[in-house]
């Protein structure tokens, strides 16, 4: 089953939630420090918590990497716990000259086995070309982000009239031509999200930014519904895995990820689509 595959089938099983695995070691329940290693203890709890309702796992690249040598290995194992139908993407923003993309290209489809990243196109397309060579998997490209200073650049108006962020889209759709390609758009953006999703086409969106960034469940899956789109994923990070300090951590995620996936479901199907 291909990346793109793997998605699509978990979204029709009406699963769109993507846990962020952002595992802060100053965060996780502090009885875990009793155990040999916190973090894998950790990840592993929340996994077996939430694998039957997930949609999608996203690893943030820069929790494990700050670590060294340990930091590589808790990532390799915490991909290891992750059942194989479910897509694995790698947080890690790369996008660099073709010689150097080449090599983080093998690093994460490669070595680590993920089914997708998360890319800057800033360089152009030869910086993201080498991930494209890799037609099984999904490459989720920066399009409108969810932080405040996606209006830096992201936003910034064209001659034309357009902005940036929407040349990024349409460019990130001539480059789909194996269909292996997706974009980031922050869920802070639902105003721009509504007008631009023609412009999306059939591209995967990845939508960080709900929640602790302050965007609104609702009003994305209202956008989604209203145009007869499902091919997307919501990615909540703090808000599922640190929803207890306790002893009862993974229970907590459990309970709040399915709490997302009812609310989910109320939205695509009691609310009007106007």
């Amino acid at each position: 089953m291909n990346a793109l595959n793997k998605l699509l089938t978990k979204n029709n099983e009406n699963k769109f939630v993507c846990v962020g695995l952002d595992t802060d070691i100053k965060k996780i329940p502090r009885h875990l420090f009793h155990s040999e290693n916190p973090v894998i203890e950790f990840n592993k709890k929340i996994i077996k918590a939430t694998k039957e309702n997930v949609a999608a796992y996203k690893i943030n690249f820069a929790f494990y990497e700050k670590d060294g040598l340990k930091g590589i290995e808790n990532l390799t194992k915490t991909i290891s716990f992750i059942p194989e139908d479910i897509l694995i993407i790698a947080d890690a923003k790369r996008g660099d000259i073709g010689n150097t993309s080449k090599m983080y290209a093998q690093s994460v489809f490669d070595y680590f086995k993920c089914d997708a990243i998360t890319l800057n196109p800033l360089m152009g397309k030869d910086s993201v070309e080498p991930f494209l060579e890799y037609h099984n998997k999904l490459n989720f490209i920066l399009a409108l982000t969810s932080n405040p200073g996606s209006a830096d650049f992201e936003k910034l108006k064209l001659e034309d009239g357009e902005f940036v962020y929407q040349k990024i889209i349409d460019e990130v759709n001539k480059w789909n031509v194996h269909s292996n390609c997706g974009i980031v758009f922050g869920a802070t953006n639902t105003a721009e999200l509504g007008k631009n999703m023609e412009r999306i086409n059939s591209l995967p969106v990845l939508l960080p930014g709900i929640g602790a960034q302050g965007g609104s469940l609702e009003d994305v899956i209202k956008t989604f519904k209203k145009f007869k789109r499902r091919n997307f994923l919501i990615n909540v990070s703090r808000g599922i895995i640190y929803k207890s300090e306790g002893v009862d951590f993974a229970e907590a995620a459990h309970i709040e990820l399915n709490n997302l996936n009812n609310q989910i479901d109320i939205y695509l199907n009691d609310s009007p689509a106007d």
